[in-house]
């Protein structure tokens, strides 16, 4: 990885930690910049929540290096904490303060004066005008979730960072989220988040794919999604367990996945102008089986597709595919 640019706010080079035995990160190298949505992808254990805390100064690695914000995180805590905001996965709110004291309450640990209108501007943004004088204990998840998000801004950071700000989340307020997450970073917020739902992935500006702490790869979705080899096919099929077995019996079906009600077939090694021969030869041969084919179509890769790709894989090409 080359030097630094200007606007690269966290450059995390060669990180490794374990825990006892446990490889929790090994060798992960990626740069956040100014302005961007990065979202850190990957299954639980997978080495999120252990990257993010050497990030913020929580935890020394046993090798490699970290700099956010310019700044050592481990010997500049101090200084680092009153230029970031960080959401962890069980945020304390005083459930026995209101809307308005809990916003107070961080205004003032942060050292914040006159922060009447910075609140006042942040609840507006996030429809709890009408819920100030509630306590937190009688919010709704949602909006514990919107209210932490407020104290987590009302400083001013230049970086926000966020652990699975979304788990546990009804789907309504998991949506309203993310658009306030969108609105902050049309309005130039930095942030760096991770998440388990590939979904959620799909809306940041990167995303950077870890599984059993190795770093699989780093780019945006549409060059992700774009950049992998051979052909996909979505089948509709019924009965839905004689036709995946029936799919990965054909020659070169490499994986078969389930999505709702309909399947993905990859094919690596096909032609990509090949799809629409391929998506026949694959209904033919479901039909040769009993199958009844109600559809099927070459398609673009889900992240999901792309995920499970790596994996597969082994991520041989991890180091080489990192694209800072």
């Amino acid at each position: 990885m080359t030097d630094a640019a200007p606007d690269t706010l966290v450059r995390v080079v060669r990180l490794s930690r374990r825990f006892g035995a446990v490889r929790a990160v090994e060798d992960v190298s990626f740069e956040v910049r100014r302005g961007e949505m990065l979202g850190l992808i990957g299954p639980d254990g997978a080495g999120k929540t252990t990257t993010l805390r050497a990030i913020l100064g929580l935890l020394k690695p046993d090798s490699g290096s970290v700099r956010t914000l310019g700044l050592d995180p481990l010997r500049e805590r101090r200084r680092l904490s009153s230029r970031l905001g960080y959401l962890s996965q069980r945020f304390s709110l005083y459930g026995d303060l209101s809307v308005d004291e809990n916003v107070a309450f961080f205004a003032e640990i942060h050292d914040v004066g006159g922060y009447a209108e910075k609140r006042d501007a942040l609840l507006e943004l996030v429809r709890m005008m009408p819920f100030r004088e509630r306590l937190a204990d009688r919010l709704s998840g949602g909006m514990k979730q919107k209210l932490a998000l407020v104290c987590t801004l009302v400083h001013t950071p230049e970086l926000l960072v966020l652990d699975e700000p979304t788990t546990g989340v009804d789907p309504v307020s998991r949506r309203d989220f993310w658009k306030l997450l969108a609105r902050l970073q049309r309005d130039g917020l930095t942030i760096l988040l991770t998440t388990p739902y590939l979904d959620e992935a799909e809306r940041c500006t990167r995303v950077a794919l870890i599984d059993h702490g190795r770093l699989l790869t780093v780019d945006t979705p549409d060059a992700l999604r774009a950049g992998e080899p051979g052909v996909l096919v979505e089948l509709v099929a019924e009965p839905r367990q004689p036709a995946l077995a029936a799919l990965r019996a054909v020659p070169g079906v490499a994986e078969v996945e389930v999505f709702g009600g309909r399947l993905h077939a990859t094919l690596p090694g096909a032609a990509a102008e090949a799809g629409e021969v391929e998506a026949e030869r694959l209904a033919a041969q479901l039909r040769a089986q009993g199958v009844e084919v109600r559809s099927a179509r070459p398609t673009t890769p889900t992240l999901e597709d792309v995920f499970i790709g790596r994996i597969r894989s082994g991520g041989a090409n991890a180091a080489s595919e990192v694209n800072p």
